[in-house]
């Protein structure tokens, strides 16, 4: 799928006790006999790019806030003083503008796929020369993917939002000791993922959000990844995570938190201009009625932000 050559020097910033670190740092580059850069500390941009620019590694693969925070790093090195050619993106959807600025700048595509612990790695992807920013792609040769509604039906209509479904070869037996979430997962040959996806008129799969994440605003569907793409666009934002606040009549209400470049910008009026630079580009209904500016946003070591952090502060505040 990535094409890796024994050439290739590759370098991770997810370690190797993740799975999509293991395959990144080990079984991709070593199975075709390409070298591997390892890296003790923190991935952070100023590692990263001491890295790229002294070791030069051809290929590398990250996280979309990793992507974010090197892209608003003012020591981001020129295209001529790194050796990228192709880059890898996972652990959360990559935003569509984080994916076009980073190949603007250095030239080198970004290929983002959605994988799993329990598939053991990546099964659908965008593919080298065929990338659509915004999509995971489309499903890596050996994987059947469904996606079903509900009642467990499989949807055949594109357009249509459901639950990810996955067939193939590496799926996990079970969890450790762990009957209940076994039985959910893992069911006939099939792992579901606890992701919602829609499959676009192409066959690309575009990514709403996690299961417990989807939010229900007016009786429809909101994804907090769709709302926190757009958000991310807005020039003054790093970061950003959508959750569902429940008011006095019971009904939900969607909140951003936003991490700024520049802290120094919070206030009541960007918090409007937001909103409406959200409301302007998205269906009505799904624009933030709140919004709080943050430091930064709880993650796991992988870089996925944490919702649910968020919306036990919330609850901790009432």
């Amino acid at each position: 799928m990535l094409g890796l050559r024994e050439s290739d020097l590759c370098f991770s910033a997810a370690k190797l006790f993740f799975a999509y670190g293991l395959g990144n740092a080990l079984s991709f580059p070593l199975s075709v006999g390409a070298s591997v850069l390892l890296m003790a500390e923190r991935p952070t941009p100023d590692a990263i790019f001491k890295r790229w620019t002294e070791r030069k590694p051809t290929v590398f693969f990250g996280a979309p806030t990793g992507y974010a925070g090197m892209l608003a790093s003012p020591a981001l090195p020129p295209k001529e003083a790194v050796a990228l050619r192709l880059c890898s993106s996972a652990g959360e959807a990559l935003p569509r503008e984080i994916g076009e600025r980073f190949t603007a700048h250095y030239g080198c595509e970004v290929i983002d796929g959605i994988g799993s612990t329990e598939m053991l790695h990546i099964f659908i992807s965008n593919r080298p020369g065929d990338v659509r920013y915004g999509t995971s792609g489309k499903p890596v040769p050996g994987y059947l993917i469904e996606i079903r509604d509900e009642a467990g039906r499989p949807i055949e209509a594109p357009g249509k939002i459901g639950d990810l479904y996955i067939h193939g070869p590496s799926s996990a037996l079970m969890y450790w000791q762990d009957r209940a979430k076994s039985d959910a997962a893992f069911q006939g040959g099939w792992t579901r993922s606890g992701d919602k996806y829609e499959r676009d008129a192409d066959g690309y799969y575009v990514y709403s959000g996690r299961s417990d994440d989807m939010l229900k605003v007016s009786g429809q569907y909101v994804s907090p990844f769709e709302v926190e793409a757009t958000l991310v666009q807005h020039p003054a934002v790093l970061e950003a995570a959508l959750i569902g606040i429940t008011d006095e009549n019971g009904l939900t209400r969607p909140k951003a938190y936003v991490v700024l470049k520049e802290r120094s910008r919070a206030g009541e009026a960007l918090a409007e201009e937001l909103k409406a630079f959200v409301k302007g580009r998205l269906a009505p209904h799904k624009y933030p009625r709140l919004l709080e500016f943050i430091d930064e946003l709880p993650k796991t070591a992988t870089g996925k932000i944490q919702r649910f952090r968020l919306r036990e502060a919330e609850q901790a505040h009432r």
